[in-house]
């Protein structure tokens, strides 16, 4: 007898349903077909057990299951579920009617018990969009997956579950949640806050302008200057995620297996921070079986890049084009999948191999040269594609010990931001874009106009700091947020001034 039953199979972070068909016949012998994996091709020793320990059994008989379409490679242990079921669907040990409704997955441990799957949340979508009415799965992935609406998501602790669902009728316990009062109650604060930040005041500025436009920074300075402790505090300045950047975030956890159990939607802007170590197909993402890496992991959240030129320099290389583009396409033989990277970067690193380069108090002892040497481990394509550079010197010892406690809290700061992206979004209202960082060089000649002294201005800037085109367009995209903070209609000269020198730190400046 022949038995079709439905799962899903993740590629980037999109699923595409898997067609599992189960035929039972007359004779001796298992055979799996369908391009499956060794975890798909062990399942039926884990699905034997399983249903051995809950009063079934693995018919005697010649079992064929195909998985289709038969020449897309499946991979993972999610598909046991789906077998067992039509296994015993297939060998009429269960009732088994209207299984076409439903899409099953679910990894079995030897006892029935379910454990979680990776992408519950693409699966869903898929589901929903395919007119798939039920999803049954295991109860650790039931609310990442109940975010999608007009779809039944019963989840589930064991086998035995399912099959007295199926077989007696025993009702399942459908997991329903209320969307955006579950976001809306999680929307808490990251812990830091930089009312912590003592002095500072021209990086917490800068900060803020990068916040309110999306736009990358990176900050150079001395060691215990606070570089880290700056940017940990970035996220707490951030406007809260929409309820659709939320969704898009979640699918790419979702995706890796990320989104912690019992939870729903992503209420926080994800902060990423690799160790320098790391190589460059862990960073942009990719592997035999291509998974998101960290920059997609930080999408509409934080990219924090700590000691900059210790990273080795193919790592910072395939930066390049992802900044820009603001998504990363994964290229295999067969296929290709595209994965969003949307973020902030944010970077630190100290000014020399000694660190003081920049100290007002302590002397540089590199020997000439080095300081150019250490910086030309980033390159001019990659510090141009970064908006606003910012030099970090050492709190002075009065202001580290004053305990007045007048430094301003994130949540005023937020207040500023949220204002400023309220701009943008009004601006950018009929089209894909979030903020000013997002703006192309069309966009930038709409909606970035100055007048002649300004453009007189920024022409001997241009000249005098050596900047290249594209260095052009980053100043007049900050000016553009720095008079969304002031609330100007159009961008003034002060704001222009103001957005030239967050360039400072340009090549030609530097460790002369």
């Amino acid at each position: 007898m022949l038995k079709k039953v439905f799962g899903s199979a993740v590629f980037g972070v999109e699923a595409t349903t898997i067609t599992v068909e189960v035929n039972v016949d007359s004779g001796i012998g298992y055979h799996l077909v369908g391009l499956p994996d060794n975890a798909i091709k062990e399942s039926n020793y884990r699905i034997a057990a399983a249903l051995q320990n809950n009063g079934y059994k693995i018919p005697g008989k010649k079992i064929t299951i195909n998985m289709a379409p038969a020449d897309l490679r499946k991979e993972g242990s999610a598909y046991d579920l789906t077998l067992a079921v039509g296994i015993l669907a297939a060998s009429k040990q269960i009732q088994s009617e209207d299984l076409e409704q439903y899409i099953i997955m679910g990894e079995l441990s030897l006892d029935g018990s379910l454990q979680p799957i990776k992408g519950a949340l693409p699966i869903a979508v898929k589901a929903r969009e395919e007119g798939f009415k039920k999803f049954i799965l295991p109860s650790q992935n039931a609310k990442e997956a109940a975010i999608v609406d007009n779809l039944e998501v019963y989840g589930v602790d064991n086998i035995k579950q399912v099959i007295d669902y199926f077989d007696k009728g025993e009702a399942l316990q459908q997991t329903i949640i209320n969307t955006r009062e579950e976001f809306y109650k999680n929307l808490d604060f990251p812990e830091f806050d930089f009312s912590d930040v003592k002095g500072q005041e021209s990086i917490k500025r800068c900060m803020e302008i990068a916040a309110a436009g999306g736009h990358n920074i990176i900050l150079i300075g001395p060691p215990g200057a606070g570089k880290t402790m700056l940017a940990k505090r970035l996220p707490s300045i951030l406007p809260p995620m929409t309820l659709h950047e939320a969704l898009e975030t979640t699918k790419i956890h979702s995706v890796v297996g990320r989104v912690k159990a019992n939870t729903g939607l992503m209420a926080q802007r994800p902060f990423r921070s690799p160790h320098h170590t790391i190589s460059d197909v862990a960073l942009v993402g990719g592997g035999n079986h291509p998974q998101p890496g960290e920059i997609s992991l930080a999408h509409n959240g934080v990219l924090f890049l700590d000691e900059l030129p210790e990273f080795k320099r193919t790592v910072l290389e395939v930066l390049r084009q992802p900044l820009e583009d603001r998504k990363v396409t994964i290229s295999r033989a067969k296929f290709s999948v595209d994965y969003p990277c949307s973020m902030m970067l944010v970077a630190s690193m100290n000014p020399c191999p000694c660190g003081y380069f920049n100290h007002p108090e302590k002397d540089c002892v590199c020997a000439p040269g080095v300081v150019q040497k250490y910086l030309s481990k980033i390159s001019g394509p990659l510090l141009d594609r970064i908006d606003i550079h910012i030099e970090v010197t050492p709190v002075k010892f009065d202001e580290l010990s004053q305990q007045n406690g007048n430094e301003e809290k994130s949540d005023t700061i937020r207040q500023r931001v949220i204002t400023a992206r309220e701009l943008q979004h009004k601006r950018f209202e009929e089209l894909p874009l979030y903020s000013n960082a997002q703006m192309e060089s069309n966009l930038i000649r709409q909606f970035c106009e100055i007048d002649h002294k300004g453009s007189l201005l920024l022409k001997n800037a241009m000249n005098k700091l050596n900047l290249s085109a594209r260095a052009y367009d980053r100043i007049l995209k900050v000016s553009r947020t720095i008079a969304d903070l002031a609330d100007s209609e159009t961008i003034e000269m002060e704001h222009l001034a103001e957005a030239i020198h967050y360039r400072s730190l340009d090549r030609d400046n530097w460790g002369a």
